[in-house]
């Protein structure tokens, strides 16, 4: 699944592409690995049709943001297009009567302009919101900070962390619970417990404010030098050994003690998680 900085470096380059631009023609279409939900739009532009979709058309594209997972696109007229890509999402984009690489019945978003042709295959979840709407509201607040932003504020993860869960809950899935702090997904959850030295599934309750204040600081960091180009890297030492210190690495040496890196499903969503078990002791 993307992780925040993906989906902002995505952000960046569909921007260019539409922002300003007028969307000529839409079609949605509810996929089996996805879900369309018009939520608080329904009453007012809902149509029949799952497919062409003249809601959208004539519309203005005034901005292309990202928060968290999530891509926004805000429409001139109040309305926003959400996109979450999922385990299978992906973007592509193509000029107008050029063959899509992806079969149509795979696309849950198309957008065309004049000059460019977007389309969201295989999208977790796609949604019209309207941006001053309580549904929107609802779900913006549902978000922590997202940690890519540089105003993302640490202590209010740490907060809401302590306000929004249970005492037992693994810090493994602490740091993936998108209500806490959005943009942290596996590779970063496992390398920034791995930086700070803290088992994936020591307790919330066992841990100190201090310590979940450094982990958030730790994945802020890792997001925002990963904005650029390039593959992602959390490990910068230029001895050709790797760029991840344990995320993949499952049996493998230890790059800081030379112990066997463990990788197992970890946590109450049992998702993939790769630890030192010297580094980081129960």
């Amino acid at each position: 699944m993307p992780e925040g900085d993906t989906i902002h470096k995505l952000a960046a380059a569909i921007r260019p592409r539409l922002e300003g631009r007028t969307i000529r023609k839409a079609r949605i279409r509810t996929q089996p690995r996805g879900t369309f939900r018009r939520g608080a739009v329904a009453t007012a532009l809902a149509t029949d049709s799952a497919d062409d979709d003249g809601t959208l058309v004539g519309s203005s594209v005034d901005t292309v943001y990202a928060q968290g997972k999530h891509l926004f696109f805000a429409l001139h007229q109040g309305i926003l297009i959400r996109s979450h890509l999922g385990m299978f999402g992906d973007w592509h984009r193509y000029r107008p009567g050029e063959p899509w690489k992806k079969p149509e019945w795979q696309a849950s978003l198309a957008l065309w302009t004049d000059t460019d042709v977007l389309v969201c295959f295989n999208a977790k979840e796609v949604e019209l919101l309207m941006a001053a709407a309580i549904r929107h509201a609802n779900f913006r607040n549902r978000l922590g900070p997202d940690l890519v932003s540089p105003h993302a504020k640490v202590a209010l993860a740490v907060r809401r962390a302590r306000e929004l869960l249970e005492t037992d809950v693994p810090l493994a899935d602490v740091l993936l619970d998108q209500r806490t702090a959005c943009g942290i997904g596996n590779v970063y959850k496992s390398e920034v417990l791995f930086l700070e030295r803290q088992h994936p599934l020591r307790s919330l309750g066992n841990t100190t404010d201090e310590t979940l204040q450094s982990l958030y600081a730790r994945a802020r960091e890792l997001l925002r030098r990963n904005l650029g180009g390039g593959r992602r890297v959390t490990r910068f030492v230029a001895d050709g050994r790797g760029v991840l210190w344990v995320y993949g690495r499952r049996d493998q040496a230890c790059f800081r003690c030379g112990s066997r890196v463990q990788g197992d499903r970890l946590g109450r969503d049992v998702r993939a998680t790769y630890w030192c078990p010297a580094c980081q002791p129960e």
